[in-house]
């Protein structure tokens, strides 16, 4: 089977992820999925609660990233008092927690320090693990009884060169604290396959979107911080009995990372080598807004100051070694007894489930409370940092149950992994429009310090769910929709009337309009029309204008568009069954055709062509008894060979069409023509909808590269050594200007092109896709097409494509006030000049991506407004304006912006902006870039918005704690970083895809959803609470689903019961289980309904039909599951999240120093 689609895979919604220890992750906010978090981003809302971290090494504070003398700070929250980078109200503590314990006093274990965590920053030391520790190896056997140490994996950091050996060396290994791939264990696959199975994706490879942007709290359980920690350890030490060690190597480096220096101190003064110290538990973070946490007590600072002396500390619970613990120790360390790490990784008494965490889940290690033993030397705990899940989970807990109400100017929304309902009271849904920011910056200057993009990600024809109401028409008659006589902007809520109500002041450029006679009003003693509420234009965000003939082509009203299916009849299509599969499917679904609301029927025709090297038109004329074949071999010269018949109404043709859908395979059942034409099939469209004076989408169904003799010819230029080259970006690239100039003759009549390729090897996906891409159609893949296994996808997605609203001949421009511009635009879609934006097609999934830059100074008084208007024709042949308003905050503070960022929009930017960079630069150079954006933003708040502290801690905006592990998902991906078996056309196709996804696609895409499906509840229709996206999460006796909108992988541990895979798969034992069902057996029991009906679930939530991968653990197709595990390390080289949190403390120390 092969993995057609693209190898990230998003993150899961709702589950802990582990994250790069030590480092915060940002949270995406995204569409919610019922129940799930979704992986799209949200925003950020504050600092997570406390994150364990590490113990480090002597005269290394936990706080301190770093190892810096003076007293310890470990995370502490700038914020104590409330400080101005403090975001967001202080969590309420929870009930249960405990009062703060003096400093320095030490607590009870199994208690929690209290620490204040201020919504404000994190400041997460990140301590600089002593010494670089080796995790085990990826794909480390389960062992039944040991509960897999998440953390004290071996050390994620990349040592360069052997390990040191003494730990003044690791000390100053660590200080220079380079992202290097250590030898973790197995290698980690390299790349995603979009295509086959057996290719592995880089195990960290994708980003995932899903963190919510709110920052979740750690658990209450965690213990005491350690007052200091001493480093120095051992260095590669036995983990835990039963774990076996992964053999140390000097790791690779990591590419883009520069080996530390080989002695580098840090801080005044490197550290000495100390004998190991405990290490120090995890702190809690704040728990979200609103949202307690059991255990410690909520508000904490994000940092935890004063930690208790190590002696209160409970130690960990046996789990590999890290490093960078207390001395000596024995190689291996008995488990403390009834311990279990604490979801957020603190170590203290067993909390109750988490939000997230179903309950310690086996690959996590024990710590125990009791202090005894000094527990091994540990890494960077995965706990400690910034986790999606949690930030996911607690922004649901707080934003979820209330409608969001968008009366109010610049209101972050809550995150895209949120469920929740809108009620329009003046600014467009953040179902139409999320920002990157909803405070921008009052002048250019501090827009540049900051390095925040501003940015929209702009869906205009959304789908909404149906509780919410759609945009309401308004028809103003013949005098058209009334604007702005300057700008030309719609009437909309933000305008001011004046005079009694006889002219309008323009909300964009001030100019003064006088009123239509028909349009005039009364104003009321607040100076609004009487009308405002009786007037959608006037209150509410969104609506549509009906338009009158002067924006239609021509000055005449649009024709209805047409349908036209172009199905390839060459040797490959026919054999594997597809062609007779496609006009099978046709027969029913063209009674499915999109029409207007009320409308009986359909408006739109429908046409049919066949090809391969040579193309055949069909007359479906009602009036003949049969189908008439007219064959056009002049491929060069095309041209339509007939007017009338071609294009027919379904219901008048019916018979005829269902004698011609029945009669194609078997006239081209003994074909032996192997090639095919391409070029000239999108001609004909293009053609029949210019003789038929309409618009219209294409259809096409291919399997093979256009090698025949015809125009767009092209040849197998594939070539993988160009990869890590200057010339890799040729391999974007299309191979020829013919396709440009295709789209763009295809953009000015409206045509839009669909295309459905079934490839079994190389197929130039960069050439072939830039019709769709630039006509605004979408790309579908199915590698080594096999109708037993892929059949069910390609027709939910047929299907799908066919139904779904479409707008047709569409231009969209996005207007803004005084102050700010749009200057960038990403997406599907043709630009003829630099504002408008013009769509042959444009789908509800499809977005428009805007970035904004100053022209001027903005105030803080009248914020910022944006309005974006499309023009298109619906898919009755009416012809409308869609319009959507937003308003934002301006700041002269840089708090206030960082304090109303949404993470999971700006991951949305930076992936669409990198995607695009590869086309015109090194691979490399984007990946540089992209990291050195992050640490500029994340440095300047560092620098302006935090209380002051020691340069060792990394602090983090609360709203952006998910920055770092989302950001290192994008890098991971398969376009950024791909693995051996990421085919060139994989690539090609995932860089077009995610290029017009939405936040929530692209937050589950970078950051897959994992859910535990022995967890779920088969009583209720909920999904089990995600976990995060690390193999340390996963345990042999469970089974996990994890999804990231174009896959759905199924993994099976080893030890899962009998009973359990007999409810699942109807067979016996584990051996049975075949991995080539591309659907699970329907049986009659409650697991498998539960089971059938999450996947059901999360199949309707996704814009495409996600395909069924069942993975057996230690089968070859693990490599490809471990791919989508993305805060561990990959394959191809991409770090873990640990690691890579490290490597941008590293990078932000740099730019402050």
């Amino acid at each position: 089977m092969s993995v057609n689609q693209q190898a990230h895979a998003g993150p899961p919604y709702g589950q802990p992820q582990p994250g790069y220890q030590g480092y915060q992750q940002p949270a995406y906010g995204g569409q919610p999925l019922p129940g799930v978090p979704q992986s799209q981003y949200g925003a950020y809302n504050g600092p997570m609660p406390g994150y364990q971290q590490p113990v480090p090494p002597q005269g290394y504070f936990p706080s301190l990233g770093f190892p810096s003398k003076g007293s310890p700070v470990s995370l502490n929250s700038d914020t104590s008092s409330l400080a101005p980078n403090f975001i967001g109200s202080l969590r309420a503590p929870p009930t249960s927690g405990a009062p703060p314990p003096a400093s320095g006093a030490s607590l009870p274990s199994g208690h929690l320090a209290y620490s204040q965590f201020g919504h404000g920053d994190v400041q997460n030391g990140i301590p600089a693990s002593a010494a670089p520790m080796q995790r085990p190896p990826a794909s480390q056997p389960f062992l039944p009884g040991s509960a897999p140490t998440p953390v004290s994996q071996t050390s994620t950091f990349q040592q360069y060169g052997p390990p040191p050996a003494s730990v003044q060396q690791l000390s100053n290994h660590m200080a220079g604290m380079t992202i290097g791939n250590t030898a973790a264990s197995a290698p980690p696959p390299a790349g995603l396959g979009y295509g086959s199975p057996t290719s592995v994706p880089p195990v960290s490879g994708s980003f995932s979107a899903t963190g919510s942007g709110l920052y979740t709290p750690y658990t209450a359980s965690q213990g005491p911080p350690p007052t200091s920690v001493s480093q120095g350890l051992p260095l590669a030490q036995s983990p835990f009995p039963g774990q076996p060690v992964s053999a140390q190597r000097p790791p690779a480096q990591v590419p883009g990372f520069a080996p530390p220096p080989s002695s580098t101190g840090i801080g005044p003064s490197s550290y000495p080598p100390t004998t190991g110290a405990p290490r120090p538990p995890t702190m809690p973070g704040p728990p979200l807004p609103g949202q307690t946490v059991a255990g410690p007590p909520t508000s904490q600072p994000n940092h935890i100051s004063s930690p208790p002396p190590p002696s209160a500390m409970s130690g960990p619970h046996p789990g590999p070694p890290m490093s960078g613990l207390h001395g000596p120790l024995p190689p291996t360390h008995p488990p403390q007894p009834g311990y279990q790490m604490q979801q957020n990784g603190s170590f203290g008494q067993v909390r109750g489930p988490q939000p997230n965490y179903g309950g310690a889940y086996p690959g996590t290690p024990n710590y125990g409370s009791q202090p005894g033993p000094p527990p091994p030397p540990k890494r960077l705990d995965p706990d400690s940092i910034p986790s999606p899940i949690q930030v996911i989970e607690d922004d649901r807990s707080n934003r979820g149950s209330e409608p969001f109400v968008t009366g109010v100017r610049g209101q972050v929304p809550p995150l895209v992994t949120t469920n929740f309902l809108v009620k329009d009271q003046g600014n467009a849904s953040p179902r139409y429009i999320r920002c990157t920011s909803y405070n921008i910056p009052c002048t250019s200057d501090m827009a540049k310090q900051s390095q925040v993009p501003l940015a929209a990600v702009i869906k205009p024809l959304a789908t909404l769910p149906p509780e919410e109401t759609l945009p309401y028409l308004v028809d103003h008659g013949e005098s058209g929709p009334v604007r702005c006589n300057r700008c030309k902007a719609y009437m909309c809520p933000f305008m001011q009337f004046i005079e009694g109500g006889r002219r309008f002041q323009c909300c964009f450029c001030s100019c003064v309009t006088e009123v239509p006679p028909h349009y005039f009003q009364h104003l009321d003693h607040t100076g609004k029309r009487v009308d405002f509420y009786d007037r959608p234009e006037l209150s509410l965000g969104s609506y549509e204008f009906l338009a009158t003939v002067d924006y239609c082509k021509n000055n005449k009203f649009p024709s209805p568009p047409a349908f036209i299916f172009m199905i390839d009849v060459s040797y490959n299509a026919v054999k594997s069954g597809l062609v007779r599969l496609i006009c099978e499917e046709l027969k029913s679904l063209l009674d499915y055709l999109p029409r207007e609301g009320n409308m009986e029927e359909s408006a739109i025709r429908v046409g049919f062509v066949t090809y391969n090297k040579v193309l055949h038109f069909y007359n479906v004329k009602s009036s003949l008894a049969q189908p008439q074949m007219m064959v056009v071999s002049d491929v060069a010269d095309m041209f339509v060979p007939l007017l009338d018949g071609f294009l027919v109404n379904v219901n008048e043709s019916r018979t005829v069409i269902a004698s011609l859908l029945d009669q194609i395979p078997e006239m081209f059942a003994d074909t032996r023509e192997t090639e095919t034409v391409f070029a000239p099939v999108i001609q004909a469209g293009l053609e029949a909808l210019k003789e038929a004076e309409c618009a219209g989408k294409l259809f096409i169904f291919h399997t093979s590269l256009p090698i025949a003799e015809a125009p767009g010819k092209l040849k197998n230029r594939d070539d993988k050594k160009l990869i890590n080259t200057d010339k890799e970006k040729t391999l974007f690239q299309p191979q020829t200007s013919f396709y440009n100039n295709l789209a763009k003759d295809c953009v000015a009549q409206g045509c839009c092109v669909d295309l459905f390729l079934f490839p079994n090897q190389y197929l130039d996906v960069a050439t072939l896709g830039v019709v769709p891409y630039q006509t605004g159609g979408s790309i579908y893949k199915y590698a080594y097409f096999q109708l037993e296994t892929d059949q069910d996808r390609f027709l939910n997605d047929l299907r799908r494509d066919v139904q779904k609203e479409v707008g047709f001949d569409a231009v969209m421009r996005v207007r803004t006030s005084t102050g700010i511009r749009a200057t960038d635009f990403f997406g599907a879609f043709y630009m003829s000049n630099t504002t408008d934006v013009e769509m042959a097609g444009l789908d509800c999934d499809k977005t428009i991506t805007v970035e904004f830059k100053h022209d001027d100074k903005l105030s803080e008084d009248t914020g910022a407004l944006l309005q974006c208007a499309l023009l298109y024709t619906s898919c009755a042949g009416q012809r409308r304006l869609r319009i959507h308003n937003l308003s934002l905050n301006c700041c002269t503070q840089l708090a206030d912006l960082y304090r109303n960022c949404e993470t999971d929009t700006l991951i949305n930017y930076l992936a669409k902006y990198a995607y695009r960079g590869v086309l015109s630069s090194p691979v490399k150079t984007v990946r540089d870039a992209l990291i050195n954006q992050c640490a500029q933003i994340l440095a300047c708040y560092r620098k302006n918005c935090a209380s002051p502290s020691s340069a060792g801690q990394l602090i983090l905006p609360e709203c952006m704690k998910l920055l770092p592990v989302y950001l290192n998902c994008v890098l991971k991906s398969d376009v950024l970083q791909p693995g051996p078996e990421v085919t060139t056309d994989d690539r090609a196709y995932v860089r077009q895809l995610v290029t017009s996804m939405d936040v929530a696609e692209t937050n589950v895409f970078f950051y897959p959803r994992l859910l535990p499906l022995t967890k779920a509840d088969v009583d209720s229709d909920s999904l089990p609470a995600a976990i995060r996206n690390s193999e340390e999460r996963l345990s042999k006796g469970d089974i996990y689903l994890l999804e990231n909108g174009l896959n759905i992988f199924v993994w099976v541990g080893v030890n899962v019961q009998q009973g359990l895979i007999q409810s699942l798969f109807g067979v016996s034992s584990f051996s049975q289980i075949s991995n080539s069902l591309s659907t699970l057996p329907v049986l009659e029991n409650p697991f498998s309904k539960k089971v059938r009906s999450m996947i059901d679930m999360l199949q309707v939530q996704r814009s495409r039909y996600m395909k069924l991968i069942i993975v057996k653990q230690e089968d070859k197709l693990e490599m490809l599951f471990k791919h989508f595990l993305v805060e561990d390390k990959s394959l191809s080289g991409g770090a873990s999240y640990v690691d890579f949190l490290c490597h941008m403390h590293k990078e932000i120390r740099q730019l402050l120093s």
